[in-house]
């Protein structure tokens, strides 16, 4: 299969062997979807019934109200699970939408099938589960995360901490961020000018220097 080293690799799958994981896709009904830039895998307020792990591409993950104002929760790339609360919750009503940033596979896997005792895998379906909790536990970090960042009252103070909590989980003051300008704007909830404008304050100031998505910040 093309895309089993990412599934291999993946947090869902740690722990199983690729001969085991062979086994359990199948078990948990497991089919890849592509889709283009800029298309919906999923609409906020549908139900879903499978969780998704990309494959190639990222998903962004947001909220849109009627007026077409976004909120961008997480990026999420190869590798990476989504819709995982929503899927486990049966009648659940999906929060978020789930758009392309970019060509995208998707592996999808069957809630129900992931939730329900396995006749032929069973240590292997327990350890899934293990890591599914993993995942889930994750996302509520990021979430508490984001809300701290929204949390501060200025833009400065916004990017401030959002940049120092990068900074803090690689152990170093260079990174690249996952986001571009629009998409950090939308992540902490500020005019796009505005977050542009600040940085440029800052950088004058000596606090960082950028280019495009990459950051230095200085202590």
């Amino acid at each position: 299969m093309e895309f089993f080293p990412v599934i291999h690799s993946a947090q869902l799958f740690a722990g199983i062997s690729e001969e085991e994981i062979s086994d359990m896709l199948s078990c948990l009904g497991a089919k890849i979807q592509h889709f283009p830039k800029g298309s919906f895998l999923l609409r906020a307020g549908g139900e879903v019934e499978e969780i998704g792990l990309v494959l190639a591409g990222s998903v962004l993950l947001m909220q849109e109200d009627v007026w077409g104002n976004r909120n961008i929760l997480s990026k999420v790339g190869p590798g990476q699970a989504f819709a995982v609360a929503a899927a486990c919750t049966p009648g659940a009503v999906l929060p978020v939408s789930a758009a392309a940033e970019t060509p995208v596979a998707v592996l999808r896997l069957q809630a129900k099938q992931v939730m329900a005792p396995c006749g032929t895998a069973c240590a292997n379906h327990s350890r899934f589960l293990q890591n599914l909790l993993g995942e889930l536990a994750g996302k509520n970090l990021h979430l508490s995360e984001k809300l701290t960042h929204m949390g501060q009252r200025t833009t400065r103070a916004k990017l401030m901490s959002y940049l120092s909590a990068q900074a803090q989980k690689l152990g170093r003051n260079e990174f690249t961020i996952p986001f571009s300008r629009q998409q950090l704007a939308d992540y902490l909830a500020v005019e796009r000018s505005g977050l542009c404008v600040e940085l440029g304050k800052m950088r004058k100031e000596g606090l960082l220097e950028f280019h495009k998505n990459h950051f230095v910040l200085k202590t």
